[in-house]
């Protein structure tokens, strides 16, 4: 499965007040949340998608633990790499700073692929079905009342309602973390409607968290 999660979207973001962060992701290719999500409690959150590389995930985090800027984190994973051009990646430190990359080198199939930053969030995607999709969960994250686990959620259905990937939604993840609350780690590695089957096992679990 390396270097091949295209036909994905997600979300990275932190919570100031609660000192979280956390990340959401949905795509066509099974145990999506295992592979493209990396979060670390106090650092901040990670997704590497379209032509993915894992090995970046705990590399990124160590380097913001050290200090690192997020502009300068991505630049230097992406600094000797020759699939540059084809990785898509998205990274937040837990002051709110994020950077993003994008895929130049796509295949260019008719879908959409890019990324939006707001304040303390960063939503991506590639091989969409238009821009309508990541538009969709910077709403619902910025506008969702609730925790900030509720918040990445949202963002998560709502880009599954907007069509999410073109090709259809077969696993999702949702990743959060904190030193002053309950990990939290769910996945639905292979289904016909992962976003949705996602969400009822977050609210089955979310009464007991908060």
């Amino acid at each position: 499965m390396k270097d091949q999660l295209a036909n994905t979207f997600s979300i990275v973001a932190v919570d100031p007040i609660t000192d979280a962060c956390g990340a959401a992701v949905a795509s066509k290719f099974p145990a999506v949340g295992k592979m493209v999500p990396y979060v670390r409690a106090g650092v901040g959150a990670f997704c590497t998608q379209h032509q993915h590389n894992p090995a970046w995930g705990e590399e990124a985090l160590d380097l913001l633990d050290c200090g690192r800027l997020p502009e300068e984190v991505l630049a230097h994973l992406l600094r000797d790499d020759p699939n540059s051009g084809k990785r898509q990646l998205a990274i937040i430190d837990m002051l709110g700073r994020t950077a993003t990359r994008n895929p130049v080198d796509a295949d260019p199939s008719g879908a959409w692929w890019g990324s939006i930053s707001g304040k303390f969030y960063a939503c991506q995607g590639n091989t969409l079905v238009g821009p309508n999709v990541i538009i969709a969960m910077a709403n619902a994250y910025e506008f969702r009342k609730g925790s900030f686990a509720d918040r990445l959620m949202a963002a998560l259905v709502a880009g599954d309602q907007a069509g999410g990937d073109h090709r259809g939604r077969l696993a999702a993840g949702l990743r959060v973390t904190s030193s002053k609350s309950e990990d939290i780690a769910l996945d639905v590695d292979e289904s016909d409607d992962a976003v949705m089957e996602l969400n009822q096992k977050y609210i089955n679990i979310s009464h007991d968290l908060f």
